[in-house]
């Protein structure tokens, strides 16, 4: 997923994923989530403690988040595994490494669910300290360039990377209407999330569909992933496109693993970021420290493994890694 008003187009980034990689990449979830899901004991979501001045990284933050704290974090609340509802309680990738990185600073990482798209907007509005919803750190974003039109839209963020992770595409099981690559979608139907990479690459297709002579993509934008996912499930769209920890994630669990499959390789790999606005470095610098922290002291890891997102691991965190 990727959020804000300006997501980079696929065509604007180059990197492709490794078909082994890929291969590795779902072997591991597909094997790794379900069993797990909700386990996790950290949650990440509600606030529900003090600040601890005696956390190792305390010190680090702005003192403003030291007296309130808690960091709030806008957030799309309806991606499994990344973050998710599950009785009531918040939980996925997304809250797990956020509890662990409230551990090295001494707060709370208290979730606060919006829709995919505003969540920048909410960002500089400051209704949030910082974003943390699959959000893919590209160049548009941190400039606040709107990606369509290459126009200023806004300041931009920075971005602490934390997870790599690509895009794929995912249909009925069985009626895959011989879809195997973006190429073989021209002409046909596909749902996507607003504001996201997906529905960045749909339309850029699109557009070489039309070019090609080979029909335009019709492409049926939605709030959340999961509207997507009904909406294919109902017919009215021949695929799904989505960031390929989702996808693997509702292909394994939906109506038992027999609703959808993948098809064809991951795409366009990027580092997830956290956001925080430009002027904020110091929590900016404190989030790539706690980050630092946890990747040296196992925590991290122990997120990647209890979700199966293993292939998606980063060595070390960056400040605007995104290309």
């Amino acid at each position: 997923m990727t959020a804000s008003s300006t997501p980079r187009p696929a065509a604007a980034r180059s990197r492709l994923a490794a078909a082994g990689a890929i291969a590795v990449a779902g072997a591991l979830l597909l094997t790794g989530c379900g069993d797990q899901r909700g386990k996790s004991g950290s949650g990440g979501g509600e606030a529900t403690g003090k600040a601890s001045s005696s956390a190792p990284l305390f010190a680090k933050l702005p003192k403003s988040v030291q007296d309130a704290g808690v960091i709030k974090v806008g957030s799309d609340i309806a991606y499994p595994p990344v973050e998710f509802k599950k009785d009531g309680k918040t939980v996925g990738i997304d809250p797990d490494i956020a509890a662990a990185l409230g551990k090295q600073l001494g707060v709370t990482f208290e979730f606060n669910n919006g829709t995919f798209d505003t969540l920048l907007t909410g960002l500089r509005s400051k209704r949030y300290d910082m974003a943390m919803s699959a959000m893919t750190d590209t160049k548009d974003r941190q400039e606040g360039v709107d990606s369509k039109t290459q126009k200023k839209v806004g300041e931009g963020v920075d971005f602490v990377d934390y997870f790599t992770a690509g895009v794929s595409i995912y249909t009925k099981k069985g009626d895959t209407k011989d879809i195997k690559s973006w190429d073989d979608l021209c002409g046909k139907k596909i749902a996507v999330q607003r504001g996201t990479v997906s529905d960045d690459m749909a339309k850029s297709e699109s557009d070489k569909c039309e070019k090609a002579d080979k029909g335009k993509i019709g492409i049926e934008a939605f709030d959340t992933d999961l509207e997507a996912q009904t909406r294919l499930k109902a017919g009215g769209v021949d695929a799904v496109s989505s960031d390929f920890p989702v996808a693997a994630y509702a292909v394994k669990t939906s109506g038992g693993g027999n609703d959808f499959e993948i098809v064809g390789d991951q795409v366009e790999a990027a580092p997830y970021g956290i956001a925080v606005a430009k002027g904020n470095t110091q929590l900016r610098d404190a989030l790539k420290e706690a980050m630092d922290a946890i990747i040296k002291n196992g925590d991290y890891a122990k997120v990647m493994k209890t979700w199966g997102v293993e292939a998606g691991t980063i060595k070390e965190p960056k400040i605007n890694g995104g290309s």
